[in-house]
């Protein structure tokens, strides 16, 4: 029980809902021009459009986990020059996914590097505002 300031009522904290019930997970990043970015993350990342909202449109990366690009000029934050996110993903084959990256010329390639402290070989590029995403493998496959 808790009791709420001076008031002298007693309530019951209600129990917090399992996660399991939880349907999606959304990252929401904030641009200037969101047909740009519409066009990199459907084009050169291959991701498919699960909800639009119209100034706000959220593609899936994987069974429940989604990204939402969102127009700053509707949004609840604003783009700015200095992206403190990364967007990570975690893929069977990062060296495929490399030369795939490769291909297309995305910003700021870096090579496929190998972690053993981390236990992952990962690259990243930039998306057409300078959000960093990371594509990384397990190296042992397990995680």
């Amino acid at each position: 029980m808790t009791d709420r300031g001076n008031t002298g009522t007693s309530m019951i904290k209600p129990e917090r809902p399992p996660h399991d019930h939880t349907q999606k997970l959304i990252t929401f990043l904030y641009y200037r021009d969101l047909p740009r970015a519409m066009r990199f993350y459907e084009e050169t990342m291959g991701l498919e459009l699960e909800i639009d909202q119209g100034w706000s449109k959220i593609y899936r990366v994987t069974s429940n986990g989604y990204l939402g690009l969102v127009d700053e000029t509707r949004g609840s934050h604003r783009a700015h020059d200095i992206k403190p996110v990364q967007i990570c993903i975690r893929v069977a084959d990062v060296d495929a996914w490399h030369r795939y990256a490769a291909s297309g010329g995305v910003d700021k390639l870096t090579e496929p590097r190998t972690n053993v402290e981390l236990k992952i070989r990962a690259f990243t590029f930039n998306d057409p505002e300078g959000y960093q995403i990371e594509m990384q493998s397990a190296l042992d496959q397990t995680g």
